[in-house]
């Protein structure tokens, strides 16, 4: 049950779509003064090398940031969100080549003021460990061997009274999918006017066609700002249906500016990270959003 590591996967379209979102919700959330507080149900190493026999064996960063920062011309060419993105992404590499790839936990510690917090779990014991030796000692950061779901509990709502709640599971095992809806139930029960991101996978799964439709009946009536869907497919399923063909970030009490943000952005992404001629990417919104 613990087998999970992301270094295969660091990198890859997926963690691009994952990580510009929150980017952008945190820089959203950093126009004000008031401190927010990150909350990471599955938080991974918070960092992974891109040169580790993990991240070479597929090496989906290729096909991911790595074909976006080889994207001839300057930052200026592209659209503002993932040059801000790439930004990130160079200032864990200190400028330098792509060797190191941030987590989610990477992606707030950039974006993190004085101020804010960072509340992260992590149960796989080696990815805890790399976590706590990178985090762990950081003013307002919090790392805990713990489980995520049941965590939420303990950290929300945070005393300001903002926030972001990510819930990324790896769905290797189906009971992610009802827990993922669960934890997200849970975080606005205790914080309804809190952003909560939930990302998924696009699998050939009853359970990961069924999410988006349960995650969107629950924040109809939990979220005060409703929701946002944004979906990316880049790649075909193999012969079998099996493999991963996208994934989306649907996001409950999303900034008011994201859908008009991301509108646009989704088609680019598409046709930048296509791996067949039928790449799409598109954005969807409650009435109420």
């Amino acid at each position: 049950m613990l087998a999970y590591r992301h270094a295969f996967h660091a990198g890859n379209h997926a963690d691009v779509l994952k990580h510009l979102v929150l980017a952008q919700l945190l820089a959203y959330l950093n126009e004000k003064e008031k401190g927010w507080r990150y909350v990471d149900t599955h938080a991974g190493a918070g960092g992974y090398s891109l040169e580790s026999a993990y991240a070479q064996k597929h090496r989906e960063f290729d096909a991911g940031v790595g074909r976006l920062l080889q994207r001839a011309g300057p930052p200026t060419a592209m659209p503002a969100p993932v040059a801000a993105y790439l930004a990130l992404v160079r200032q864990f590499n200190d400028g330098g080549a792509l060797t190191q790839y941030p987590g989610s936990p990477g992606i707030a510690r950039a974006l993190m003021r004085p101020q804010d917090q960072l509340r992260l779990f992590e149960l796989h014991p080696t990815e805890h460990k790399i976590l706590e030796s990178y985090l762990g000692a950081e003013v307002g950061c919090e790392v805990r061997l713990a489980d995520g779901y049941t965590a939420l509990k303990s950290v929300l709502p945070p005393p300001t009274r903002r926030g972001v709640t990510l819930i990324d599971p790896p769905y290797e095992l189906k009971t992610d999918y009802s827990k993922a809806l669960g934890a997200m139930r849970e975080a606005l029960t205790r914080f309804p006017e809190g952003i909560v991101m939930v990302w998924l996978p696009q699998v050939q799964l009853v359970e990961a066609v069924q999410l988006p439709q349960r995650l969107k009946a629950s924040a109809e009536t939990q979220a005060k700002k409703g929701w946002l869907h944004a979906r990316l497919t880049v790649a075909e399923a193999g012969e079998r249906g099996f493999g991963m063909m996208g994934s989306s970030v649907f996001i409950a009490n999303p900034p008011h500016t994201l859908h008009g943000v991301l509108q646009p952005l989704l088609p680019w992404l598409a046709r930048e990270l296509a791996q067949f001629d039928g790449a799409k990417g598109f954005v969807e919104k409650s009435a109420s959003t």
